[in-house]
């Protein structure tokens, strides 16, 4: 039973659902048969192989891609512009042009425009939130610094305080992770963490197995299954998963706790 985006029965609103959505591109599908429901305070992944649709899916919770069939809802209506504005979106990230000349106080922003208008100069409120942004990222003293400049790993945090400078309900995140290196991953993974436990957020992972059509929509541990991942990748696959025995996770941890 829900009323308004929001399930009675669980007492979390619905942010995102897409009831038996399906879109095609050129004759071919690309997304069969969605079914799913993201939740207040939850923190849900999209798992899959490139080209299996996740960016396409991520577009149609914002209402940049319409369905061919099927119901989509963002915050209890169709997704417009209004909705939107609720929302931060972080998109794939590809290397930026070294010689345009923007700041990462720019980039940071830019995440305000929809707010103040593309056309209205940014006003010493605006500033002082987008520094506060920065601030929170650990990125204030390279605020003047051009942005295609900074390394990946500072650019991908520079994108999230522009993702989080409109104070959005909701954070979509495309691929957030790809074209940095794995120091990078782990130390943006934990900054996301980190504003999770800021904004009281539960810990609720979910996970949604992705390719064309859903294979598995659950808890994390129970996606490894071997039916599952060979539905979703092919065959040929090997699995690790990291564990309370990997060494470099118990380093990780032990460097954090001194």
């Amino acid at each position: 039973m829900k009323e308004h985006g929001a399930d009675i029965g669980n007492k979390k609103a619905v942010y995102a659902e897409l009831e038996n959505v399906w879109v095609g591109y050129y004759n071919k599908w690309v997304l069969k048969s969605i079914y799913l429901k993201c939740y207040q305070g939850e923190i849900f992944g999209i798992v899959g192989p490139n080209g299996g649709g996740k960016s396409t899916l991520l577009k149609v919770i914002l209402g940049l891609v319409r369905p061919q069939k099927g119901v989509v809802k963002l915050f209890g209506h169709r997704p417009d512009k209004h909705s939107r504005l609720e929302v931060g979106y972080l998109p794939q990230i590809s290397k930026a042009d070294r010689s345009f000349p923007v700041t990462a106080l720019d980039v940071v922003l830019m995440g305000l425009y929809n707010r103040i208008g593309f056309f209205k100069r940014p006003g010493s409120k605006s500033k002082e939130v987008a520094m506060e942004m920065l601030a929170r990222i650990n990125m204030a003293e390279h605020a003047e610094k051009p942005f295609g400049m900074l390394s990946g790993g500072q650019q991908q945090r520079v994108h999230i305080a522009r993702a989080l400078a409109s104070k959005p309900k909701l954070l979509v995140l495309d691929e957030p992770s790809t074209g940095v290196d794995s120091v990078a991953q782990e130390d943006f993974y934990e900054l996301l963490a980190k504003f999770r436990d800021e904004m009281n957020i539960s810990h609720a992972d979910r996970i949604a197995c992705l390719n064309l059509e859903i294979h598995y929509h659950g808890e994390p541990d129970s996606c490894f299954e071997p039916e599952i991942m060979q539905k979703v990748y092919g065959k040929n696959l090997n699995i690790m998963v990291h564990d309370s025995r990997c060494a470099t996770c118990s380093l990780k941890k032990h460097e954090h706790n001194d």
